[in-house]
């Protein structure tokens, strides 16, 4: 049985692993505001990452990829408030700048730092200050939930977690509360194992997990052009090496999904503005595919976004959107529930109490089941509710 996640943990929960995080003026100063993180190991690491499929993306993003052509890394510099996106040439000298600082502060060759940035696209690094805060990064075991705080941008919380699988520990953060959706969801996350992983299972786990994970929550319909997710082994908790048929490989494989899972519910809790987690099923799909289609059409539907902020049992917005859906489906074996209550069957409205059901809505998680009828297929995603507060922090951002 797989354990379960260690709010408390972060990515120095695995040993070897250390971090640390400082403000050095690229956001507005605030109290307990960080801007700049660095996450070392202290040993070189197996790595793996997924990007975002934007095509206009971050210059970081050009700059990890072909570090990780050899699928090794030892440590992650990243800056918030900024995302050193669409400025050209400037950004990737920039990009790699960074680097070159945190390698010289740590004393780990430039080609094993990966680099990312997170914040307004179009802007340049204020340079003159990143170098000036590299000096005051002192990395340490216990600074892990300091560089989680360091990459928020719109967060109003960070999110880390731990979760222990054998004789090992898996830890992470990510960040991102807006500009998400599926084919990686602003977001950034950072997961760290010492446990020794083979680097093509490590490659092809970390694909699996962000596809079930991170890949299935939507907060506005918008992916950004800095999605990173990293992840380093260092094995410095020694043991044989895990890939695919290892005696570990499928506690890795489970505990890597279930933190994934963790941090990605944890991103769409604190969606800019939402008050409502909503969790969507979707079983009995003709194949996967459809199943994760219909998750997404329901998570983006700014009808049922807004329902579920009024707590309004209005079933007939998400049979609305299963309809219009190109997914296969058997109009009899259709039915609705919503917060485990049965809102639709047999093509015709069931009967419910709506002020009970109203009231089950109101509280911090709203849970919509949709069976299609179609076949065995099922996926789960997440989205949450649309509020006036969405407006006002996006009409606000830069300006």
């Amino acid at each position: 049985m797989t354990a379960e996640v260690d709010p408390s943990g972060s990515a120095t929960s695995p040993a070897g692993f250390k971090a640390a995080a400082t403000y050095c003026g690229i956001k507005e100063a605030g109290d307990g505001v960080l801007d700049l993180g660095v996450l070392v190991s202290d040993v070189r690491c197996t790595a793996a990452a997924v990007f975002t499929k934007n095509r206009l993306n971050s210059a970081p993003i050009d700059l990890d990829r072909a570090k990780l052509v050899d699928g090794r890394a030892q440590a992650i510099i990243l800056t918030s408030g900024i995302a050193n996106s669409s400025t050209g040439q400037r950004g990737v000298d920039d990009a790699e700048q960074m680097a070159a600082w945190a390698a010289e502060r740590t004393g780990i060759a430039s080609a094993d730092v990966l680099v990312s940035s997170t914040g307004v696209i179009g802007h340049f690094l204020e340079m003159d200050k990143l170098e000036a805060g590299m000096g005051s990064l002192k990395p340490s075991a216990d600074g892990g939930v300091a560089f989680a705080r360091s990459m928020m941008t719109t967060d109003t919380v960070p999110k880390h977690g731990s979760i222990r699988f054998g004789d090992y520990t898996l830890g992470g953060c990510a960040k991102g509360s807006g500009m998400i959706h599926p084919n990686m969801a602003t977001m950034l996350a950072y997961l760290t194992t010492d446990a020794p992983v083979d680097a093509a299972f490590l490659r092809d786990e970390l694909r699996l997990a962000v596809d079930l994970s991170f890949n299935m929550l939507s907060i506005d319909g918008d992916t950004s052009p800095s999605d990173t997710v990293v992840l380093m082994a260092n094995g410095v908790a020694g043991g044989e090496t895990i890939n695919a048929s290892a005696n570990a490989a499928d506690e890795f494989r489970a505990a890597l999904q279930v933190l994934c899972t963790y941090l990605a519910r944890e991103m769409t809790r604190d969606a800019e503005g939402a008050t409502r987690l909503i969790t969507i099923n979707v079983t009995g799909a003709a194949e996967e595919t459809e199943a994760r289609q219909l998750v997404r059409e329901i998570s983006t539907s700014y009808l049922v976004k807004t329902a579920v902020n009024g707590a309004d049992p209005n079933w007939g917005r998400i049979v609305a959107v299963v309809g219009r859906s190109a997914v296969a489906i058997v109009e009899e074996s259709v039915h609705v529930d919503i917060c485990g209550t049965r809102v639709f069957a047999n093509r015709e409205p069931a009967a419910f109490n709506e002020t009970v059901l109203s009231d089950a809505m109101r509280s911090d998680e709203v849970v919509i089941d949709v069976h299609l009828g179609a076949g065995d297929a099922a996926a789960t995603g997440w989205g949450c509710d649309l509020t006036a507060e969405y407006v006002h922090i996006n009409a606000d951002y830069h300006t």
